[in-house]
Parts: C-alpha cells; sequence; structure tokens
C-alpha cells in the first residue's frame, strides 16, 4: 500500500481581504502601501514583507 502524501496549497489573500482581517488590525498602514491591489498574498508573504520593511535602513 502506497503512502499517499497530501500536499495542501497555502491560502490566498487579496488586500482588501487583509486589510479588514483582524490578524493585520495594527499593520493597516504597511499592507495598504506595500502590497498591490492586483495580487493575491499568503499570510506567510506578508509577514516576510512587513518584516523586510520595518528592517530596511533609513535613507
Amino acid at each position: 500500500m502506497a503512502d499517499k502524501k497530501t500536499t495542501e496549497a497555502a491560502a490566498q489573500y487579496t488586500k482588501a481581504q487583509l486589510l479588514t482581517s483582524k490578524r493585520y488590525a495594527n499593520r493597516r498602514d504597511l499592507i495598504s502601501a506595500l502590497l498591490d491591489d492586483d495580487k493575491t498574498y499568503t499570510a506567510d508573504a506578508v509577514d516576510a514583507l512587513i518584516e523586510k520593511y520595518l528592517k530596511g535602513k533609513v535613507k
């Protein structure tokens, strides 16, 4: 009997969905500025974008 491995794709969210989520309630300004309207993002991708922005150097 062969083992069946299931891979579940990560959920994708639009910018509008992320702006209204409780998870990013305190980061709505960053979400609005960093994300594109026409793309979808995973929660991990959004977290990475926010972290990269916050660790960036001031010019």
